[in-house]
């Protein structure tokens, strides 16, 4: 099951989350000293952040227990509003099976249904791509970091009307590439 995270999950979003990032190939260098991977700490800073957007952070549960975890919060296109998407974290024992895929799909439809506009995103395009998602340059989005290249992806939503010009996540992923 999809569900909004509610307090009692942030613990288990953070233990998910190192767990899913501590066997990544790419993931952002623990915070602290032989610390959690930095996506768990990122997580943390967002929900402090005038970005958080509850009803875009989103948990799979099985039984009781969060097993999944995504989220998407507040950014910016030239100052207008986006979305920028991640982490999204599944248990390394449930990766492969299915539990990604309905996160990713739960987000966007509640993205959608919130009215947003685009998403962005940093991830392999192989995996996006069916999605929905196209490497930003295709729709005249500029990347945070220009050697980013086609890994940096955007989706737009039905509210789409040719948003274009340079991507800014909240202000938490700027603190993570520290």
């Amino acid at each position: 099951m999809i569900r909004r995270e509610v307090p009692a999950d942030i613990e288990a979003v953070r233990m998910v989350t190192a767990a899913a990032f501590r066997t990544a190939e790419h993931s952002a260098p623990p915070v602290e000293p032989g610390g959690d991977p930095g996506e768990a700490t990122l997580i943390s800073w967002l929900r402090d952040d005038a970005g958080w957007i509850p009803e875009l952070s989103l948990v799979a549960v099985e039984g009781d227990q969060v097993v999944g975890h995504v989220i998407a919060t507040r950014a910016g296109v030239d100052g207008r509003p986006a979305l920028g998407l991640g982490p999204l974290s599944v248990l390394p024992r449930l990766q492969r099976t299915g539990v990604g895929s309905a996160l990713m799909h739960a987000v966007l439809g509640a993205a959608d249904a919130l009215a947003e506009s685009v998403v962005g995103l940093l991830g392999e395009p192989a995996y996006y791509r069916r999605f929905g998602f196209v490497p930003a340059a295709s729709l005249d989005i500029v990347a945070p970091e220009p050697a980013w290249g086609d890994y940096f992806q955007v989706r737009t939503l039905t509210s789409y009307a040719g948003l274009a010009g340079h991507f800014r996540y909240a202000r938490p992923f700027d603190r993570i590439s520290e």
